[in-house]
């Protein structure tokens, strides 16, 4: 019976330690001795030990430093990126610079002074180390109808170069704000009549001289309404609608009220469009040179050079590019060699400011102004 009634006890209670030897020991709380050290301890005693030396630590971590100017054969290069300094843009669409039409949102000014134009823009962020001899504004067009062709542009071109998309792609909006997320400031491409229209046809929505002008409005208020977050506009073709007062001047005096930059591309001669747009009271800008009118890699790199010349004399240089992949390839090398030519990449939006009213060739002393933040 005693056997059976040690078992029961057992299971009842279900200890996996049952059968064991038990020990039963007191507890008793005491107070912390008093430690009997001087109250002034040895500063080296209580420093912890460690590797004295750069080298030391290295060892220790198992990490091989290279340092500038030695060499390291089939070594992988880690660049961290100074997230302090990263420049973000506002976020798009606001608000404040929306209204809803049968086309989608379309831009307008908002309160106290806040245009897209203003909030929209990439901002200049931090003043270089070494002041530039020469800054340089790129406009890269024909975006948004390739997706390829896009995603190459979004990716490798720097995130100071602005960005053209046309009307007509798909996705545009998402495209766009990707774009605009990796730091690429943008810009709207307004399609308008060439000289041998229609045998070059800009598209179904394209701006027209003549007897189809009174169309205008509602072809511009449908592009306007294609995405959000653009800067400002920019001629896509246009020599004869550009060229034409009477057909321009009711589409400025729409974008006035808009709060919207205008570029002139610089493809035609003729173009009235900055100047036009700079008497509507329009913040417009023209670009200087079109660095790949010639699609071969040579003739684009002596652009480029010709470009550099142009900033340092002019103190800033504005050209425009199309979305080629040879354009993209050859600005992307050529701009990882400006900064030890000490030139630097500004967004489109601040060329304007870096030029003095009375002259584009040098350098405005006033301040400039841009919008956004550092994060």
């Amino acid at each position: 019976m005693a056997i059976l009634g040690l078992v029961l006890t057992v299971a009842l209670r279900r200890d996996p330690d049952g059968g064991e030897p038990i020990a039963v020991a007191s507890i008793e709380k005491r107070s912390a001795p008093v430690s009997s050290a001087p109250a002034t301890a040895d500063p080296a005693a209580a420093t912890p030990r460690g590797p004295a030396t750069a080298a030391q630590l290295e060892n220790s971590a198992g990490v091989t430093v290279v340092r500038v100017g030695e060499d390291a054969p089939e070594a992988i290069v880690i660049t961290i990126p100074d997230t302090a300094r990263t420049i973000k843009l506002a976020t798009a669409p606001d608000n404040r610079l929306v209204e809803r039409s049968r086309y989608g949102l379309l831009p307008k000014s908002g309160p106290e002074g806040a245009t897209p134009a203003k909030i929209y823009a990439r901002p200049l962020g931090p003043e270089p180390a070494t002041k530039p001899v020469g800054r340089i504004a790129i406009l890269v067009g024909g975006l948004g109808i390739s997706q390829s062709g896009t995603a190459d542009a979004i990716a490798k071109l720097p995130a100071p170069v602005s960005l053209a998309f046309a009307p007509y792609g798909a996705e545009l909006e998402r495209t766009v704000q990707r774009a605009r997320s990796e730091g690429h400031e943008v810009f709207l491409q307004l399609p308008m009549e060439p000289f041998d229209y229609p045998d070059n046809d800009p598209g179904p929505h394209t701006l027209l001289t003549g007897p189809k002008a009174p169309d205008n409005l509602d072809k511009l208020h449908w592009a306007l309404g294609r995405f959000t977050g653009y800067v400002g506009i920019v001629n896509f073709l246009g020599g004869r609608f550009t060229a034409d007062e009477s057909a321009l001047s009711p589409v400025l005096r729409e974008l006035a009220g808009r709060g919207l930059m205008v570029v002139d591309d610089g493809s035609s001669a003729r173009s009235l469009l900055a100047g036009s747009a700079d008497r509507a009271r329009i913040p417009s800008l023209k670009i200087d040179r079109v660095i790949d009118g010639v699609t071969r890699a040579d003739a684009i790199d002596k652009e480029l050079a010709a470009l550099e010349n142009l900033s340092r004399e002019q103190g800033i240089a504005v050209a425009a590019a199309s979305a080629l992949p040879v354009s993209i390839e050859r600005i992307n090398r050529w701009a990882q060699s400006l900064e030890a030519k000490k030139i630097a990449i500004v967004p489109v939006s601040a060329a304007r400011d870096f030029r003095s009213p009375k002259s584009t060739g040098s350098i405005s002393t006033g301040s400039i102004k841009t919008t956004g933040s550092l994060q």
